[in-house]
């Protein structure tokens, strides 16, 4: 049939309106523009982060202070709950939205995108998930608009990618859970404003031998407990961490979150969650590392020209801009896979494992490309290399990461 000669017409099958209706949601889904909404976002926080955390960013962290003044101000910018129900306080926006948000944060201070990703996911993800009504309503409001902060009790001395090895224990009598142990590394948890920490403890002797693990809430101020702040920290020196103590702690029975037994389970779905928040301060702080590298590249001089036209500091800035777009794509694709209500462990794992490893290596070429300036804390290049060092050890270190992702492959 020749070019011009045009086809004998037909009706349309059923089954070409299913081909068609396949084809356009592909299409639908090869369409990476943000929303109107997500690009508002970027922009205000974004001016944010650059207008209220930059001036103070390198202070904070000489003086290891716990900003409370930021909080407020990232909680009136509703930067807290922001996947919540607004019926309980929150922004009710998508999962790729807050990732947005925290990664526009980490691009200026991984310390207060710690603080905003940790109490997202970690802190608030419990309780909205996992929580009855009572206490949904009597926490949420007050964590969702930052005037209040929630840690997450997982990580013990023996129990880090060893979760279930905990050796907290909490005991029920007359009604009540009495919980003796400790732990540690644990974010938003010994502030002024924490309110209080969902607990990973040892219930009990569960099936086939192995421990029965629950969650159980424990409000700030109750006897027995103290939080103690952890400093002198290569990372994250700004942002709030605690070593947490339970000296028979006695709460309510009702302070149970979820069933008895299922707190195990809990704790790694928040974690599949928070991945996703990690993973956005990873490539956040790799594009910040990035511009700060490749801002001072263009304006040192050596040979008479700027070194970023020397091929080998180019190159390594090319390599930076490609490694920092795979990032995001893999970030936002695994974003895009949990708001369609769909399996995504092994992207979250992979997302969280990529982009902090990129932020390393983007981080290292920026100290590279500043020189002896890059050793010298006023210039931004060395804490984005000490804050990089712990995305490759929080919510599950990088070999850990490579385990899930093998499991998930069957291996």
């Amino acid at each position: 049939m020749g070019l011009c000669q045009q086809p004998a017409k037909k009706l349309v099958t059923h089954t070409e309106l299913v081909d068609r209706s396949q084809e356009e949601r592909l299409y639908s889904m090869a369409n990476y523009d943000l929303t109107p909404e997500q690009e508002m976002l970027r922009r205000t926080v974004r001016d944010f982060a650059e207008a209220e955390i930059k001036p103070v960013r390198a202070q904070l962290d000489e003086k290891e202070e716990f900003s409370y003044d930021l909080v407020k101000k990232m909680g009136e910018l509703g930067l807290f709950g922001m996947t919540v129900s607004p019926e309980y306080g929150g922004q009710g926006v998508d999962y790729l939205t807050y990732c947005i948000a925290v990664e526009e944060l980490a691009r200026v201070d991984g310390c207060q995108a710690a603080t905003v990703a940790a109490e997202n996911s970690l802190g608030i993800g419990p309780l909205y998930n996992f929580g009855n009504e009572h206490q949904k309503r009597k926490f949420l409001p007050d964590l969702c608009s930052g005037k209040k902060l929630w840690g997450f009790g997982l990580t013990e001395a023996d129990a880090g990618s060893d979760a279930q090895n905990s050796k907290t224990r909490a005991e029920l009598k007359n009604g009540k859970w009495v919980i003796n142990g400790s732990k540690i590394f644990i974010t938003n948890s010994a502030s002024k404003i924490t309110a209080g920490i969902t607990v990973q403890a040892v219930t009990g002797a569960g099936s086939e031998g192995r421990k029965e693990i629950s969650c159980i809430i424990v409000e700030s101020g109750t006897p027995g407990f103290t939080a103690k702040e952890m400093h002198r920290k290569l990372t994250w020196r700004s942002s709030n961490t605690g070593e947490l103590y339970f000296d028979n702690v006695t709460v309510p029975e009702e302070n149970l979150l979820g069933p008895r037994g299922g707190g195990f389970k809990q704790m790694m779905t928040t974690l599949d969650s928070g991945r996703l928040g990690i993973a956005a301060m990873g490539l956040g702080g790799a594009q910040g590392a990035f511009e700060a590298a490749l801002d001072y590249a263009k304006q040192r001089k050596a040979f008479g020209k700027p070194i970023s036209q020397f091929q080998v500091n180019a190159f390594k800035l090319a390599d930076c801009a490609l490694e920092i777009e795979a990032a995001r794509n893999l970030l936002y694709k695994a974003c895009w896979l949990k708001d369609q209500g769909r399996p995504f462990g092994k992207e979250a794992a992979m997302a969280k494992l990529y982009t902090s490893e990129v932020f390393h290596r983007v981080a290292n070429h920026c100290v590279q490309l500043h020189g002896g300036y890059g050793l010298m804390e006023e210039y931004p290049a060395a804490k984005f290399y000490r804050d990089q060092k712990l995305l490759e050890i929080g919510e599950g270190t990088s070999e850990i990461q490579r385990i899930v992702i093998s499991r998930y492959l069957g291996c």
